[in-house]
């Protein structure tokens, strides 16, 4: 059973989304805040291994909450009605491993919550969307990136990484072996000098290149 701590200001969503979530077979949530200050609070007294988390709070917001950097702080999802890039971007360099808007459904809301306590992150279709003419320009020729020291194919599959796929999607759709690919996501981190995907995309927006 994966245990989730749901942080909301307002006490309709946050009963909305327990209901939802109890329908489940394997997710319930193991205690409630409405606000980053409360949160912190409960983390230890519930040991949640998930935590849904709102953007916009009174007092304490999700993206403060994460900002602390706390050590007992899991694997969080940021959830918000709001379609906020600056707020899925904040989230991200502060540690967050998921950002989805309240409108999801029962079934990618429990898939993304699964998915992160495994260890991903899920940013689609927020990022995608985002990243929509990266991912066509990554199925175009293209010019490596000025200024980075990155190849044309170290080029195109940042541009995949950027739309959430992995190194068996990026395989698929550029035509070298999965094998390949790690290595050249192994290249793209250290010429970006960065340590994970997640910052290679962030510093990919930073360069203005999605």
């Amino acid at each position: 059973m994966i245990g989730v701590l749901l942080v909301d200001d307002q006490t309709l969503v946050r009963s909305g989304i327990r209901g939802l979530l109890d329908l489940t077979a394997d997710i319930r949530v193991v205690a409630e805040a409405a606000d980053g200050n409360e949160a912190q609070a409960m983390l230890a007294a519930s040991q949640p291994e998930v935590v849904l988390l709102d953007v916009r709070m009174p007092g304490c917001t999700g993206i403060e909450l994460l900002q602390r950097q706390l050590p007992a702080m899991p694997p969080t999802i940021l959830l918000t009605t709001f379609d906020d890039d600056a707020a899925l971007f904040d989230g991200m360099r502060a540690g967050a491993r998921g950002f989805l808007l309240k409108d999801i459904s029962l079934e990618r809301l429990a898939a993304a919550i699964r998915h992160v306590h495994a260890g991903g992150t899920m940013f689609r279709p927020v990022l995608t969307e985002r990243t929509r003419s990266a991912y066509q320009r990554a199925l175009a020729p293209v010019s490596a990136l000025p200024g980075t020291g990155l190849t044309e194919r170290e080029t195109e599959i940042l541009a995949l990484m950027a739309t959430g796929c992995n190194n068996a999607e990026i395989a698929a759709a550029l035509g070298p072996s999965e094998g390949t690919v790690k290595n050249h996501v192994s290249s793209i981190l250290a010429k970006l000098g960065v340590r994970d995907r997640l910052r290679a995309v962030l510093r990919a927006v930073e360069l203005g290149y999605i």
